[in-house]
């Protein structure tokens, strides 16, 4: 089984910069990715960005392509979402997850770290 534990979270002003993190203990076997969702209030949680557990290979969202960038040190078993440019909008719990299939679609399957709350004021 695979734990999460992300962090880096704040308040941010609008055009300000964040990184979030996300540690991962324990294993996954399949071809699965891992990456950041995020619910904002009042929404349904959505998919931000993921990276391939095996090749490595990442996608970002469409509404945070340009500003948003996911990478990985798989030395410290980390995560990261680099954040730039932040709007009011990317108000959001961002949760880091395990054992996602498609990173635009919430399944059964993922494994949820404890979310990190993103404010970022106008």
């Amino acid at each position: 089984d695979v734990q999460l534990q992300a962090s880096g979270g704040g308040l941010v002003q609008a055009g300000g910069s964040l990184r979030l993190a996300c540690v991962a203990s324990g294993f996954t076997s399949g071809d699965y990715a891992t990456g950041w969702f995020r619910q904002a209030p009042g929404k349904a949680r959505e998919g931000v960005a993921c990276v391939a557990d095996s090749i490595g290979s990442s996608f970002v969202a469409p509404s945070v392509e340009g500003r948003f960038t996911i990478f990985r040190d798989n030395a410290k078993n980390t995560l990261y979402l680099q954040m730039h440019n932040l709007k009011p909008e990317d108000t959001a719990v961002y949760y880091c997850a395990a054992r996602v299939v498609n990173c635009m679609v919430v399944t059964q399957e993922i494994s949820w770290g404890r979310g990190t709350l993103v404010t970022v004021s106008s």
